[in-house]
């Protein structure tokens, strides 16, 4: 193993703000970079998605629960699997308490292929709460390109044969205007590195972390809280 050189104290200031300089210039970049997702078009989902969870059928409206935005982590869990992905599962262990993104109007959810027989005895052994939703037998998870044909490795004689289905990791926004949902971002396998904490979750979505110096104007949050840290409460402490 290879390890940093050894350098005197003074070194180390010199090299630490170097770098800092170029760590802000990151930050800087990437706010900007934020404020152009949210000025993405977004498109009206036409299609009626019919979901299975933990309280029976739902459609994509359901998925809200009421809130302005829902975040969907496209986890991967095919229908002839035994278990989840492992990866997934990973990502899914380091989301935060949903009421953080709650409290920004903000749902969470993930949605898998696998019928729902099958996802509940997996999220138990996992402990997890957030919502989890299966697709199965919907064209959700293939509209939003999280599932896909891909050709295989049949030879040409059994080229009608040769396309198999391929599952992809990803993440993909909407945002309710009443009864109409849209659909505003998505992004997959190494667009996901990075993710997981409330305000990485919020910068991907149409109102992002809903503060007064985001770009563009006018999405700031109207819940009458202050912005930023004056916000944040206990997680216990917050009104649903």
């Amino acid at each position: 193993m290879t390890l940093p050189q050894v350098v005197s104290h003074e070194e180390w200031q010199a090299a630490r703000e170097e770098l800092l300089a170029k760590e802000k210039a990151a930050t800087r970049a990437r706010d900007a970079l934020n404020a152009e997702r949210r000025r993405l078009p977004m498109v009206e989902v036409g299609k009626e998605y019919v979901f299975e969870g933990g309280d029976g059928k739902a459609t994509l409206l359901d998925l809200f629960r009421g809130r302005d935005q829902l975040v969907v982590y496209h986890f991967m869990f095919a229908p002839e699997w035994d278990a989840g992905c492992r990866s997934c599962s990973a990502f899914l262990d380091q989301i935060g308490h949903l009421a953080h993104l709650r409290a920004r109007g903000t749902e969470f959810a993930a949605i898998s292929r696998a019928p729902y027989t099958k996802i509940l005895p997996f999220k138990a052994r996992m402990g997890w709460t957030a919502p989890w939703y299966s697709s199965y037998g919907t064209d959700f998870n293939h509209d939003f390109h999280a599932t896909f044909e891909s050709p295989g490795e049949a030879p040409a004689a059994n080229a009608a044969n040769a396309a198999q289905t391929v599952e992809r990791p990803g993440v993909s926004c909407f945002l309710r205007d009443h009864d109409r949902v849209f659909h505003t971002y998505s992004t997959y396998e190494r667009g996901l590195d990075g993710l997981g904490s409330t305000t990485s979750l919020l910068d991907l979505t149409a109102l992002g972390r809903q503060e007064e110096w985001e770009e563009p104007k006018g999405r700031a949050s109207t819940l009458g809280a202050p912005a930023g840290s004056g916000r944040i409460r206990y997680h216990d402490e917050y009104d649903d």
